[in-house]
């Protein structure tokens, strides 16, 4: 088991940024692939980043590449979500997810999830 804690979320103008982090409590962190999910009302839950155990490969979805970047930090388990440039269609709840398997980044694929912070990016 491991519990998920997210922070850092707000409400910000267009071109601002945010810093979304994640801290996690637990089995070891190191053992878990780290994403980040967003889910906006009446959608589908999103994926927006992930990270590999090392922390040396990184997955984005298309929407955010170039303007998010995902990070982690085994020696203090946490996974952090830096989002510059924002626009309003970011505007969404944002998870963040935790998993020991593999296959594609899709949100089944995910076994523990955290409660989300919302984020509201204003035009």
């Amino acid at each position: 088991q491991v519990q998920l804690v997210e922070s850092g979320g707000g409400l910000v103008q267009a071109g601002g940024s945010l810093r979304l982090s994640c801290a996690a409590s637990g089995r070891t962190f190191s053992s878990y692939t780290m994403g980040w999910f967003r889910q906006a009302p009446g959608k589908e839950r999103d994926f927006v980043a992930a990270v590999t155990r090392s922390g040396l490969t990184t997955f984005y979805a298309d929407s955010v590449k170039g303007r998010f970047t995902i990070s982690r930090d085994n020696t203090k388990s946490t996974v952090d979500l830096q989002m510059n440039s924002l626009k309003p269609e970011d505007t969404a709840v944002y998870y963040c997810a935790a998993r020991g398997g593999t296959g594609t980044m899709k949100a089944p694929n995910f076994d523990y999830w955290g409660q989300g912070t919302q984020v509201t990016v204003s035009s």
